[in-house]
C-alpha cells in the first residue's frame, strides 16, 4: 500500500472512530422521521378534514379561538394545511410551552392540541438535530460530525476504487455465498459505494440547516458566486403609521391577497410578527406539506399596505436551491421514491460505522502468521562453511 493510501486509510479509520456514533444515532433518527407525515396521518384523525366549498375561516377568527382556550399565551404563526387537512394556530402557552391547536378551516370546530415536546417525531427530529443537547451544544456537535462524515464518504471511496478492470466486477458486487467476516466487508464497502452520492446530499442539506455559512455556499454555489440583495431584504413596518391603523385585521386581507395572487397554492402560512417593526408575512406553497417553490408575501401591519412580493418565478437559482432543501434533505422532493431513497440511504449511513468498526476489529483479532523457520543441517552448514 502507497503511503497516500495509508495517510487516507489512517484519516478514514480515526475520523470514523471520532464521529460513528453520532453518524449512528443521526442516520437511524433520519431515517424514522422520513416517513413522519404517512404515520401520523395513519394514526391519527385529526389530520384529515372533508373538503368543503366553503372558504377557510379568517385567521384572525382562529387565533381568537386559540388564545381564548390557551390564556396569556402569544400565537404568531398559522398553518393552512390544505383542502383535506385542518389549520393549525401555533400557540406560545406559559404553561403547556409550544402547542399546535388543531381546528377545521371551514367550520372552526376544535379538533385536537398537539405539545410539541411530547410527539414522538419532534423528539425524534430534536435528537437528529441536536442529540437533545442544548441547541447551540447539539447542533455544533451534529453539525462538525456530519461534515467529517462526508470527508469519511470521500476518502472511503478512494480507499474502495479497484486498480484493475478485472476487480471491478467484484467491487460491485457483495459475494453473499462468503464467509460473514467477507460479507460484511462487502456489505461496508459496496452499500458505502452505492450510497454515497446520496449521502453527500443529505448531509450537506442537513448541516446547512446548522451552519449559516453552509446555506450561504449552496445559495452562491446555485448563482455562480453572485447573491441578490433584494433576496436578503426583510421589509419592516413603520410604527409612526399606528395612527393610521386600519380597523380591519391586516392577516385576513393578507391572506385573501395571497390567496387570490397564488391561486394555485394548496398550502398557507401566516406570519404575523406583533413587534413594533414586524410584518405580517404569508408564505404560499404549491403542494401541501411540501415546502419548497415558495412565494412570499409581505405586508406593512398597521395600514396593510404591500411591502414586497417575492414569487418563485422570480427567485434566483441560489434561492431556490435554499427554498427546497428541506424537502431534498428528507427525500420528499420526490415523493414517496424520494422518501424511500432517503430512507435507504440513512439506513446505509447507519450501518457503515458498525460494519467499519467490524472490519478492525477483525484485523485486530487476527492471529499473527509465524514465521517459518527453516532448520538447518548443521553438517550441510559445516560442509558449506
Amino acid at each position: 500500500m502507497t503511503v497516500f493510501k495509508k495517510t487516507i486509510l489512517f484519516l478514514h479509520r480515526w475520523l470514523g472512530f471520532i464521529t460513528g456514533l453520532v453518524v449512528f444515532i443521526v442516520s437511524v433518527t433520519g431515517c424514522i422521521y422520513c416517513f413522519q407525515d404517512e404515520i401520523q396521518d395513519a394514526l391519527y384523525s385529526y389530520r384529515h378534514v372533508e373538503a368543503s366549498a366553503k372558504p377557510y375561516l379568517t385567521p384572525s377568527v382562529l387565533k381568537q379561538k386559540a388564545l381564548s382556550k390557551y390564556p396569556g399565551a402569544t400565537a404568531n404563526y398559522i398553518y393552512y394545511y390544505g383542502k383535506t387537512r385542518p389549520a393549525a394556530v401555533l400557540v406560545n402557552s406559559k404553561k403547556d410551552g409550544f402547542l399546535a391547536a388543531y381546528y377545521n378551516p371551514y367550520t372552526g370546530e376544535y379538533l385536537h392540541s398537539e405539545i410539541y415536546a411530547k410527539n414522538f417525531f419532534v423528539i425524534v427530529e430534536y435528537i437528529h438535530l441536536y442529540l437533545l443537547l442544548p441547541p447551540k451544544i447539539g447542533g455544533m456537535i451534529v453539525g462538525i460530525s456530519v461534515l467529517i462524515f462526508v470527508a469519511i464518504m470521500i476518502t472511503g471511496i478512494i480507499l474502495w476504487w479497484p486498480k484493475r478492470k478485472s476487480d471491478r466486477k467484484r467491487s460491485f458486487t457483495i459475494k453473499w455465498g462468503a464467509k460473514w467476516r467477507r460479507v460484511n466487508y462487502d456489505l461496508h464497502n459496496v452499500l458505502g459505494f452505492y450510497s454515497t452520492a446520496i449521502a453527500i446530499i443529505l448531509a450537506i442539506t442537513g448541516v446547512s440547516m446548522t451552519f449559516d455559512w453552509v446555506r450561504e455556499g449552496i445559495y452562491r454555489a446555485g448563482n455562480l458566486g453572485k447573491g441578490y440583495a433584494i433576496e436578503k431584504t426583510f421589509p419592516k413596518s413603520d410604527s409612526l403609521n399606528k395612527a393610521k391603523a386600519v380597523n380591519y385585521p391586516v392577516i385576513d386581507h393578507a391572506l385573501l391577497y395571497a390567496q387570490e395572487h397564488s391561486a394555485t397554492a394548496q398550502m398557507f402560512l401566516v406570519n404575523d410578527d406583533q413587534s413594533a417593526a414586524g410584518t405580517v408575512g404569508i408564505t404560499a406553497y404549491p403542494q401541501s406539506m411540501h415546502f419548497d417553490h415558495t412565494d412570499n408575501y409581505y405586508f406593512e401591519r398597521y395600514t396593510g399596505k404591500l411591502l414586497l412580493v417575492t414569487p418563485n418565478a422570480k427567485k434566483s437559482i441560489g434561492m431556490k436551491l435554499n427554498d427546497m432543501n428541506y424537502d431534498v434533505h428528507v427525500g420528499q422532493i420526490l415523493g414517496l421514491t424520494g422518501k424511500i431513497i432517503a430512507f435507504l440511504a440513512s439506513l446505509i449511513c447507519a450501518t457503515l460505522p458498525i460494519t467499519g468498526f467490524i472490519i478492525w476489529l477483525g484485523k485486530r483479532k487476527k492471529p499473527k502468521t509465524k514465521k517459518v523457520r527453516h532448520a538447518i543441517d548443521r553438517r550441510t552448514k559445516h560442509h558449506l562453511a
